[in-house]
């Protein structure tokens, strides 16, 4: 017998695989070669059991196939970090195991009631990939609802089905045919669906439902899982959050309880505002500003620029409104308050955010402020009535008790046998109010003790006793800095310099009549000494309500043409007749110190006598020229 043509032959093809096709070689090599019918008839019986042999291998090649994906998948879950990527790896592994052209996998959503596309595998359509199905609709749409696996041969043409256009669409341009969809179950739920598909008609294996059921299984539980690992983490990170705040909570308690013992420990030792501020530096970090009710700073920690006045004025007025501090950008704003007054405000730019109990050691910090500031105001309202009675003692009765007068100075910290001056301060400064009389008298008490003097009310005038010998100078600050204060111009007159109480009434006299003279020259908003003024002082401190309208006359009617004469002609007559009367009447001299010829003040006295009159050289008449020329000189210093 042929080898070729026996039975052996049909064993070689399954040791080599070989295709099914290939089975039917032997058999008609058999048939060429004439072998008798019972030969061909045991060729075909061990070709058909050949062929059964082979597809029992081929199964079980194929279940092998499926259970190693399987495991593999198993896998995957055991590992599982990121859900797409467990997902992408059975929707690949579904499309190599069936051998389909395309895998893919929809997802329930339950807020919009319908399922979408969340992993493919094959497909090349962007817009099968974006499809949503609603409940129903579709292939896929019916196994979202039912739970139950569906399969088409051709979907299409397939009526168990409600097609819709978009869907019809997407299918179309994947150019799918067959279609196998089976549930993601989690419990009696199900949560999506997994899908083979190809792009030929073909049927689907109840071995193929099979496998892809299980995939889908495991699909389930991977979304289960993963969702299970989101709820845990959510979980944990909240708990770290809840622990977070609780450790700052009480870390921010413990900070305001040291806060109260630092500030409580302040206000009874008698800190100051700069003690106040480091405090709360020390505990909430960051830059403090403390502000007076003008706004002018009390104290400063940190780099903190002064902030906008209008911004600054809208945020102490809501601070001051919810009784609370007030967050405006990076700056936290406290009122200080006390009843219904405003004293000031504090203004933080912290480190970092800041809690409640952080927030309330601010508005404590305003509180010890508020108390502070009250504490200085009682102590300075106590010292400045002291130095008062004091300095009106010494202005009214300097002889009565020399010594005890110089032992209620000294313990005031002012020497009575140094030089000192008097300032009388107009009442220009008090303008129309009790008030402003209060304030003008509050700087002056705080201007005077800070330079060791004293300050009161007298008269109707603030009279100040500062340390020193220019009587000019001391008239012409207190009349500077108290313009400032007041918003007007304010003048102040000055005695002295006097050593001793028993000088200090004479001293404020003649202040006072500087004070005069300088109202009746026009020279408002000016401080001067008396002995500035000479003689033209001693005049003109007594002339009465009256006086600058005297002066006025008097001018005009002894030098008003020469002043005039020179205002509309830019000339310099009156400065030639001061440098004439002061060099003794010597035209040589008066044109050495006018830098100009002698015929030069010739001419020009020849014109002072055109305007004055030809008696103008008088005696009488040139010493009522000089005095007035003196007067005008002092009305016009410039």
């Amino acid at each position: 017998m042929d080898v070729m043509s026996s039975p052996v032959e049909f064993l070689e093809l399954l040791a080599r695989e070989a295709a099914a096709v290939e089975f039917e070689g032997p058999l008609v090599a058999a048939r060429a070669a004439g072998l008798p019918p019972d030969r061909l008839a045991e060729l075909e019986r061990a070709r058909l059991v050949a062929l059964r042999v082979r597809a029992l291998l081929e199964r079980r090649r194929r279940r092998e196939s499926e259970l190693s994906g399987l495991y593999d998948t198993a896998g995957d879950l055991a590992g599982l970090r990121d859900l797409d990527d467990v997902l992408r790896a059975i929707v690949h592994r579904a499309r190599h195991l069936l051998g389909a052209d395309v895998a893919y996998m929809t997802l329930n959503d339950e807020a919009r009631g319908d399922t979408y596309m969340r992993v493919t595998d094959g497909s090349v359509s962007a817009a099968f990939q974006r499809l949503r199905l609603g409940l129903g609709d579709g292939l896929g749409g019916l196994v979202a609802q039912t739970g139950a696996p569906y399969v088409t041969a051709d979907y299409a043409q397939d009526g168990r089905f409600r097609h819709t256009g978009e869907i019809d669409a997407g299918v179309g341009e994947e150019g799918l045919v067959a279609i196998l969809g089976v549930p993601l179950r989690l419990g009696s739920s199900v949560i999506g669906v997994l899908y083979a598909a190809n792009r030929s008609a073909r049927p689907f294996a109840r071995e193929e439902v099979s496998l892809l059921v299980s995939l889908a299984a495991h699909a389930a539980v991977a979304i289960d899982t993963a969702r299970l690992l989101a709820e845990t983490r959510a979980a944990l990170a909240e708990l770290s959050t809840a622990n977070t705040t609780i450790r700052a909570h009480s870390s921010s308690v413990e900070r305001a309880a040291a806060a109260h013992d630092r500030m409580t420990g302040l206000v009874l030792r008698g800190g100051g505002m700069p003690d106040v501020a480091a405090a709360v530096t020390d505990v909430l970090g960051g830059a403090l500003l403390a502000l007076d009710a003008e706004g002018r700073p009390l104290a400063r920690v940190g780099e903190l620029d002064e902030p906008d006045r209008a911004d600054l004025a809208e945020a102490v007025a809501a601070s001051r409104t919810e009784g609370r501090s007030v967050r405006r950008g990076d700056l936290w704003y406290a009122a200080v308050v006390a009843g219904t007054e405003d004293l000031g405000a504090l203004v933080l730019r912290p480190d970092g955010a800041l809690v409640d109990a952080d927030q309330r050691i601010l508005e404590r910090a305003a509180l010890v402020t508020a108390l502070l500031l009250l504490f200085r105001r009682t102590v300075a309202e106590a010292e400045a009535r002291v130095r008062g009675e004091l300095l009106d003692d010494l202005i009214a009765r300097p002889s009565r008790d020399t010594d005890a007068l110089r032992g209620r100075a000294r313990r005031l910290g002012v020497d009575l046998d140094a030089p000192h001056v008097l300032v009388a301060v107009g009442d220009d400064a008090f303008a129309a109010t009790g008030s402003a009389r209060l304030r003008v008298l509050s700087w002056a008490t705080t201007y005077a003790s800070a330079r060791g003097g004293l300050a009161a009310a007298r008269d109707g005038r603030v009279v100040l006793m500062l340390p020193g010998r220019d009587a000019g100078g001391s008239a012409r600050a207190v009349a500077r800095d108290l313009s400032r204060v007041a918003g007007r111009p304010v003048s102040a007159g000055a005695g002295g310099p006097t050593v001793g109480p028993a000088a200090l009434a004479a001293a404020f006299t003649e202040a006072d009549r500087c004070l005069a003279a300088l109202g009746a020259l026009g020279r408002v908003g000016e401080g001067a000494g008396t002995a500035e003024l000479g003689f033209v002082g001693l005049l003109l401190g007594s002339v009465g309500d009256q006086g600058e309208r005297d002066v006025a006359r008097f001018l005009t009617a002894t030098v008003g043409p020469v002043v005039d004469y020179d205002a509309r002609r830019g000339t310099a007559l009156v400065h030639t007749l001061e440098a004439y009367f002061g060099a003794g009447g010597s035209l040589t001299r008066a044109a050495e110190r006018l830098h100009v010829h002698v015929n030069t003040v010739t001419q020009r006295l020849e014109r002072v006598g055109q305007l004055l009159g030809a008696d103008w050289q008088r005696p009488e008449r040139a010493l009522e020229v000089q005095l007035a020329l003196r007067l005008h000189r002092l009305r016009t210093p410039d």
